[in-house]
């Protein structure tokens, strides 16, 4: 009987797990539709309608994993919840600023009826987009250095907010690579070539720092066997990285049969980078603070919710899936009508 696990210890790691994997959905695929508004400063007038057109059916949609995130925190870990806001209330602040200057620029852009008041929807949805990206990365150095407001902490959450920044240009350059053609390709193409050493100088001072502000970390880093078992992450990383450079090399190829390529290679490489920090921390919600089950709700609420998220959860799964594939393909000029 003491082999069977008990609600206490089996619901938080489950809620942790579909919190986890929120997230990491909300990276990538916010992630790209973020970097495609960093990008547009960058673009012709035209191109931009092609940018607003290859993330239309899709932005909006991709959000929904972040309030997804907030609201499993929130239910299932109400005292990380508190701790974690309260340290971060100017940074969330800035991000849903942003995000609404998005939305709102992504809907008056298209309703304008002069070319300047175009420019300048355009302009405010560049600046939605790097308001959210910056916040986000700064949001993520704060958490890494345990939510402590030292020197060392806003100097490291400003490194990681410009890190993510980059990153997210990045993996939107992909995106474009993936859903343009010639010369909007071509510049998507040159701007994650660009953006490759940003991302490659971000995993590595976030993987370099990450062990140094916990001892329990360093340790589960470096101690045998558990170095051993960690090992094929940073390896395959690499791996990801100079499949990256090799294929923005080549690209873009006169069939277009390999497009697709640095998109799916940078989101496995974001993948991986997310598994790595989730093996770091757990079973810590707030970092060296509070654990999952310190955190989590009675095990009566968790069940609770937990069966109204396996009703939900495969429904917006089912939803982002059937939008991604009916917009499959490639981008096509911009339209209101």
């Amino acid at each position: 009987m003491d082999m069977i696990p008990s609600p206490e210890t089996t619901l938080p790691v489950i809620f942790a797990a579909l919190m986890g994997f929120s997230i990491l959905v909300y990276v990538v695929l916010d992630g790209f539709d973020l970097g495609v508004g960093l990008m547009m400063p960058f673009a012709t007038d035209d191109e931009k309608d092609v940018m607003i057109a290859s993330i239309g059916p899709f932005w909006d949609a991709n959000e929904t994993w972040l309030v997804l995130a907030v609201g499993l925190l929130l239910v299932a870990f109400p005292a990380a919840h508190g701790a974690i806001l309260t340290a971060l209330y100017l940074p969330v602040f800035v991000m849903l600023f942003g995000l609404i200057l998005r939305g709102v620029a992504f809907e008056f852009r298209g309703k304008t009826e002069t070319e300047r008041g175009k420019r300048q929807w355009n302009i405010a949805f560049t600046i939605g987009s790097l308001l959210a990206s910056l916040s986000q990365g700064y949001m993520l150095g704060v958490y890494i250095m345990g939510l402590q407001s030292t020197q060392a902490t806003v100097g490291f959450a400003l490194l990681t907010a410009l890190a993510l920044t980059v990153a997210y240009g990045f993996i939107g350059a992909t995106w474009l690579v993936m859903k343009t053609e010639n010369d909007l390709q071509r510049k998507a193409v040159l701007w994650a070539k660009y953006g490759l050493p940003g991302v490659v100088v971000g995993l590595g001072c976030i993987s370099l720092v990450t062990p140094l502000v916990s001892a329990r970390i360093f340790d589960k880093w470096f101690s045998l066997p558990e170095f051993a078992f960690l090992l094929p992450l940073p390896l395959m990383s690499a791996g990801l990285i100079g499949v990256l450079w090799l294929s923005l090399r080549h690209l873009p190829d006169r069939l277009d049969r390999w497009s697709w390529i640095p998109f799916v290679t940078s989101s496995v490489l974001f993948t991986l980078g997310f598994v790595g920090m989730a093996y770091s921390f757990y079973p810590y919600v707030v970092p060296e603070q509070l654990t999952i089950y310190d955190a989590a709700s009675a095990p009566e609420s968790l069940f609770i919710i937990l069966i109204g998220a396996c009703i939900v959860i495969p429904i917006i799964i089912a939803y982002t899936t059937l939008a991604y594939t009916i917009f499959r393909g490639k981008a096509t000029k911009l339209s209101y009508e």
